[in-house]
């Protein structure tokens, strides 16, 4: 019997979270997982980010893994950098849950942390430009749910009235973005022995 095999990854922006498509069209015309490693037959996504979304993404072979880490007590955080300067009762509003649309039904958030950050993180540079400073203010917080509903931070921090403009996770569990770059693998021996550890490493500083 074959031992499951596990990654880190650092999805990189414009990628999307599968390996390659069938759709002769879409694979001309987007980027997959699949040209930054050769991952081996039947690796599988542990959840997603969209095409537009960075950080750290895990990858296994293992069905039961995928399963144990999907679920509702594993916290996933995300540094968001923010259309405007956000206030306190945007952020008390982030933290107690709001009503987002999942699958164009009403959906409340479940609570979860919510902070500004007091700077830009030490992040590396996006490809594509976010926009120009004179265009107003942004702002940088950190944001941390155990749900994942599809683009769920981008929904929510819209919802409060400060759009995302980059959205970067870089924590799931004990696991951390920490020095990894964009399109970075690594593989590991137990990936759900990392996420249920203590987080021991700062993600990112800001």
């Amino acid at each position: 019997m074959t031992e499951p095999r596990h990654f880190l990854l650092y999805k990189p922006f414009g990628y999307l979270s599968q390996f390659r498509s069938e759709d002769a069209r879409e694979a001309r015309k987007k980027r997959f997982l699949g040209e930054l490693h050769d991952f081996p037959a039947g690796t599988m996504a542990i959840g997603r980010l969209d095409e537009h979304s960075e950080g750290l993404l895990l990858l296994t072979t293992d069905g039961l893994a995928s399963e144990r880490i999907r679920r509702k007590d594993v916290e996933k955080e995300y540094y968001a950098q923010l259309d405007g300067s956000i206030t306190d009762e945007a952020l008390a509003r982030l933290r107690t849950g709001v009503e987002i649309s999942v699958e164009h039904q009403p959906y409340q958030t479940l609570p979860g942390a919510a902070h500004r950050l007091p700077g830009a993180p030490d992040l590396p540079p996006r490809p594509r430009k976010i926009r120009d400073d004179r265009h107003g203010p942004t702002s940088w917080v950190s944001i941390a749910v155990t749900e994942g509903k599809n683009r769920q931070v981008r929904k929510m921090t819209a919802a409060v009235g400060f759009p995302t403009l980059r959205l970067v996770r870089v924590r799931i569990g004990g696991v951390v973005l920490a020095d990894m770059v964009p399109g970075e693998v690594r593989e590991v021996a137990d990936v759900v022995a990392l996420v249920l550890a203590p987080v021991t490493v700062q993600a990112l500083s800001a």
